[in-house]
């Protein structure tokens, strides 16, 4: 009997799978001498995603059990879970998640082994005649970035009860899968919701029903990330942007785009000052662009070559008509911009540029507009009208390597000093048929990115393919307070669009020389990097980003003058302070502090009076009484001047 991967590895169910000669492979494979045979454990990433793609296939046979009649889409690991699209006759309803997890719970104790069977084009079509969706993915195996194909062979996948060796269900697969349901603990499952996806993800296709789940090793594993869940719903930026009164997203002005109320203009006010203090430090020049501008500029740029879809649609201006209604003058296509950098070209390109002038570096506070999908539109974090904070840097190809190298340290010194201080790089590579320019120039962009991630002592990260078309980017990946990572500052190396915009600065030697150019945008968009601190902080600013830093409380309506008095004194330090006047109760104002999310409060009585003193009380419950007013002054305008995380 041929020896398997299993016979050398298997036995543990801690062990889903293996990686022969370098392939991640099903345990049943058959192995000869000479195969280098791992063990791939269900705690690695690698054995976790095949545990979920299992789960997806148990999803998939729980829904033909329970609904015959539902056609199968395709069903990956994600990740924390897994989803199977279905094409059912009506959507699915909570009712029936709670019904198809029972179902589910059945298929993975009865123990049904995940059985590969290597099949024909011919006799797959045979098979699956009745799964329209899957007849499409055959005969795309070259391409098709799904699990069911794309590998060497076509195969399918068949649930084969153990004990009596009847074929429960199969699936169009190219795995690999656990050895059988066993692996996947029934306490370690739940179906999490439903959504109207498109086949294939193309809004041109098809509408059918997703449904979302999860599967982890272990019963504690799935309670911590429901709980995870939780607080990551405590933190959503909606709900507090509401709960806290910053911002909305009135359906009069349409989907992705925000207003700022007043509160939360202060804080963006605060975020923003900060960064032109810290950027005028550096060496950088404030620019202001339009925005909107002539097709002709998005020709030029190529971006309507390679980003008309992210845009929106043109506006048809400058036609002129003569009293007949016919046309005189030709009009043109006008676009609102998506990015700024033909126009930061268009500056360097306004007069001569000497390389007495270089590195220039070019900011902006840039409000770009995108027209993303109603689908992936989602609050601050992906919205369609946003403000970067943008620079283009030109400089020489000598000082390409150092600027690179300085440019990264000012953008995770900055990154710190707003609270954020875990950190890793993403190295983005070029995509060959989504992008311009040669070979060459692109090895040598890659390159001196890696050098210059390489010299921060972080962990780097390749993102094969997913550099912007014009060149290779390094990105700034930080984990929040939760342990989320969330994309921050991304840095781009660009020998291309100079190219295209023929810009040019006198050497020292008296020839015309290109510039390098850098793109970087520090927040990725003001109102992302807000999204990101309000969950960061759980809306719980730190002092000096908090838009009411100070309030006082006066235990009856006698005390009130008094703190008004030291709210004057605070305000004369630039603190932004208010005094509770209400009806309320001193306990009820406390509360609303409280929820409000307000660093301090101070609180005043009889006895606080009579020696100059307030009653210290922090936004966590803690109380410090009898501070001296001048104490009290000096420990807030100290801890707003320090940016003190508290």
């Amino acid at each position: 009997m041929a020896q398997t991967a299993f016979d050398l590895v298997g036995g543990d169910r801690s062990v889903v799978v293996a990686r022969i000669n370098g392939e991640i492979r099903d345990l049943s494979t058959a192995v000869v001498d000479g195969d280098v045979v791992e063990a791939i454990t269900v705690d690695s990433p690698e054995g976790l995603a095949v545990l979920r793609h299992s789960a997806a296939h148990v999803l998939a046979q729980a829904v033909q059990d329970t609904f015959p009649e539902a056609k199968l889409g395709i069903g990956p690991p994600i990740q924390d879970g897994f989803y199977y699209d279905f094409d059912v006759a009506r959507p699915f309803t909570p009712e029936d998640l709670t019904e198809l997890e029972k179902r589910m719970t059945v298929i993975l104790k009865s123990g049904q082994r995940f059985e590969r069977r290597v099949v024909s084009d011919d006799q797959a079509l045979a098979e699956l005649a009745g799964e329209p969706y899957k007849l499409r993915l055959i005969g795309s195996a070259g391409g098709a970035e799904v699990m069911e194909v794309g590998g060497k062979e076509l195969t399918i996948y068949d649930n084969v009860n153990i004990k009596t060796g009847e074929r429960c269900w199969g699936d169009l697969c190219r795995g690999p899968h656990v050895p059988d349901t066993r692996y996947i603990p029934t306490n370690a499952i739940k179906l999490m919701r439903t959504a109207a996806a498109y086949w294939l993800g193309d809004q041109r296709n098809e509408q059918l029903q997703r449904i979302y789940g999860t599967a982890w090793p272990s019963k504690d594993d799935l309670k911590a990330y429901l709980t995870f869940l939780e607080e990551a719903e405590r933190r959503d930026h909606r709900r507090l942007g509401a709960e806290l009164d910053l911002f909305s997203f009135p359906e009069e002005i349409g989907s992705g785009l925000a207003v700022f109320h007043p509160k939360g203009g202060v804080i963006r006010r605060v975020m923003e000052d900060y960064s032109r203090l810290r950027h005028d430090a550096a060496g950088y020049e404030f620019v202001n662009s339009p925005h909107i501008t002539k097709g002709a500029l998005f020709e030029k740029s190529q971006h309507l070559d390679w980003y008309a879809e992210g845009m929106y649609p043109p506006m048809h201006l400058d036609a002129e008509f003569d009293d007949e209604g016919k046309i005189r003058r030709q009009g043109q296509d006008y676009y609102l911009k998506p990015m700024n950098c033909p126009m930061h070209n268009l500056i360097f390109d306004a007069r001569g540029r000497s390389y007495r002038e270089l590195p220039l570096r070019l900011f902006e506070f840039g409000t770009v507009y995108r027209y993303e999908k109603s689908g992936v539109v989602q609050g601050l974090t992906r919205a369609r009208g946003f403000t970067q904070d943008d620079a283009h840097i030109y400089c020489t190809k000598e000082q390409m390597a150092g600027e690179l190298d300085s440019l990264l340290t000012f953008v995770l010194d900055l990154l710190r000093d707003y609270g954020l201080n875990d950190f890793y790089l993403e190295l983005s590579t070029r995509d060959p048929e989504k992008s311009v320019g040669s070979d060459e120039v692109w090895a040598e962009a890659t390159e001196v990115l890696s050098l210059a991630a390489s010299k921060q002592g972080l962990d780097l990260v390749l993102d094969e393919g997913g550099a912007a078309f014009y060149g290779p980017k390094i990105s700034v990946q930080a984990k929040d307070a939760i342990g989320r990572t969330w994309q921050m500052s991304t840095i781009q190396l660009d020998f291309n669009l100079p190219e295209l915009f023929d810009l040019q600065y006198q050497a020292s030697d008296g020839t015309r020389q290109r510039p390098v150019m850098i793109h970087r945008a520090l927040f990725g968009s003001i109102e992302r990097f807000f999204a990101v601190l309000l969950e960061h902080y759980a809306g719980a600013f730190p002092p000096w980003l908090a838009p009411v830093q100070v309030i006082g409380i006066p235990i009856t309506d006698e005390h009130i003058d008094y703190l008004t008095e030291v709210a004057a004194r605070l305000k004369a330090q630039g603190i932004r302070v208010e005094v509770d006047t209400s009806d309320d109760r001193m306990q009820k104002k406390i509360r609303t502090a409280q929820r409000q999310k307000i660093p301090y409060m101070l609180i005043a009585g009889d006895e606080d009076i009579a020696v100059g003193a307030v009653s210290f009380r922090y936004r966590d419950g803690t109380q410090k009484n009898g501070i001296a007013i001048d104490d009290a002054v000096a420990e807030i305008v100290a801890a707003v001047q320090t940016r003190v995380q508290v």
